[in-house]
């Protein structure tokens, strides 16, 4: 799922598997506490992410 802000990004083979490996982690964890431990840490770290993409992108002006 991507936004319609931001362009795709394509994603490797690799990638998409990794993708798929957590999508079924996620669906086969019925732990509230577990699952909200997992939605922290993805918050964490798509917003490193973003914090790095900004970086690059300041660095490359």
């Amino acid at each position: 799922m991507h936004s319609d802000r931001s362009p795709a990004v394509e994603l490797s083979i690799t990638q998409q598997f990794e993708i798929e490996r957590f999508n079924r982690a996620i669906d086969a964890t019925a732990d509230p506490d577990q699952l909200r431990n997992l939605a922290k840490q993805l918050l964490q770290a798509w917003h490193t992410q973003k914090a790095a993409t900004a970086w690059v992108a300041s660095q490359r002006a």
